[in-house]
């Protein structure tokens, strides 16, 4: 499908690697081509996307930038992303192909299906991504300066200013060109997560493998799933990996940093959700992914009646395992100790149905690729608490960004 879908300047590919994770809806889906589209415009963004999608209700992916921060918390942003896929960018595709229960379907008001699948059908087999020289991205921020902040932030915390941040380091590889399709080939194959995508919007490109959901809407039932909590794997030692996961679900500093999450979570759904329903459905879950186990806890509520699913994200966004609580407070801090706006990163992509339902991840995990600007980027990082340890939160950074640096060194 990817080659097929290299001749459309917008698609999204939103694959879940057969991870049944929290009841997703499909197992593959590819939107192609724009019909319409809506672009964030300053300022109300999320009342403009409702009228958008009431004005004609139907199929939309896209995204939501970091930067919307500046709307939904009145946080205004002082620095640059390194690659800008704007505020907000949603398309009615031209064309919608469906992996559903061992079945394909492809939708198109324009297109003859069959002919599309003939299309696809012959693209079958001659993946045509191509290899590349090998890219040795840097990092923006020294270990020293990380550290620094790290321990600078930690007093903050204990001062009161906040309780949990995350914070995030920044790698840069410039005058280098990739092929996304390559990339995603390779990363999607090192590390299959439930949440990959591979969105286009013009030159720039995301080539996203996030284990972790956002917000998912089901009738009027609403679900985040926030991770926090991270381990790395003993695959080839079955005990040792055991004993891995229990090193986790015991850890205080990973399980104090999960129930912030999961209380920010709580309060922010019960803004819009129906009084006494807002619950927490699984507590310090442990999930076995190909490179780390990580803690996700899930938490649902009923989205009120005389509410639009606008709402639900605007007052649930940006996501709290990306922030940290009081999350005002954290997204202040965040702009002035790292290095650059996060763009993308942090933010989501996903898809609305006609009838209102959606789903989106967090962008995580990704590599971001300006093709005119022959600029590629990511970022990692990790949650920082009371009682972490500046060194080994350096280290989980690095861990946590040790797929994509293999996918992008090896070329």
């Amino acid at each position: 499908m990817l080659n097929w879908a290299n001749q459309f300047n917008i698609f999204c590919l939103l694959d879940n690697n057969c991870y049944n994770h929290g009841q997703s809806a499909f197992e593959c889906m590819l939107a192609a081509g724009c019909k319409r589209s809506f672009t964030a415009n300053k300022g109300e963004t999320f009342e403009q996307l409702q009228q958008f999608h009431q004005q004609h209700p139907s199929w939309l992916f896209g995204h939501l930038g970091y930067g919307l921060k500046n709307e939904t918390s009145s946080v205004f942003t002082s620095k640059p992303s390194l690659i800008d896929f704007g505020k907000a960018f949603f398309f009615e595709p031209e064309i919608l192909v469906r992996l559903e229960n061992n079945q394909l379907h492809i939708e198109s008001d324009t297109l003859d299906p069959i002919l599309i699948f003939d299309q696809i059908e012959a693209c079958f087999g001659e993946f045509s991504a191509q290899r590349f020289a090998p890219v040795n991205a840097s990092p923006i921020m020294s270990k020293e300066a990380y550290i620094k902040a790290v321990t600078t932030l930690k007093q903050h915390i204990k001062r009161g200013d906040c309780y949990e941040l995350n914070f995030c380091q920044y790698f840069i590889a410039q005058h280098t060109t990739v092929d996304p399709f390559y990339l995603f080939q390779k990363l999607s194959s090192l590390s299959p997560n439930p949440f990959n995508a591979l969105y286009k919007l013009n030159n720039h490109y995301c080539i996203c493998a996030s284990p972790e959901r956002f917000l998912q809407k089901t009738g009027q039932t609403l679900l985040s799933q926030p991770i926090k909590g991270t381990i790395k794997r003993n695959i080839n030692n079955a005990l040792d990996d055991e004993a891995k996961k229990q090193q986790l679900l015991n850890s205080q500093k990973e399980k104090s940093e999960n129930v912030m999450v999961v209380d920010l979570v709580r309060n922010d759904l019960s803004k819009v959700c129906e009084e006494g329903s807002v619950y927490v459905a699984e507590l310090f879950g442990i999930y076995s992914f190909p490179q780390v186990h990580q803690m996700i806890s899930s938490v649902k509520g009923t989205l009120r009646s005389d509410l639009h699913f606008t709402d639900a994200l605007k007052a649930t966004f940006p996501m709290g395992s990306m922030t940290g609580a009081p999350k005002k407070r954290v997204m202040e801090l965040i702009d002035e100790y790292e290095t650059h706006d996060r763009g993308l990163f942090s933010g989501s992509i996903g898809y609305i149905t006609p009838n209102e339902d959606f789903d989106f991840n967090v962008v995580i995990r990704s590599i971001f690729y300006d093709a005119s600007q022959q600029l590629v980027s990511f970022a990692a990082g990790g949650g920082i608490t009371f009682y972490s340890d500046p060194e080994q939160e350096y280290q989980e950074s690095l861990l946590k960004a040790q797929a994509i640096m293999k996918v992008l060194s090896e070329g």
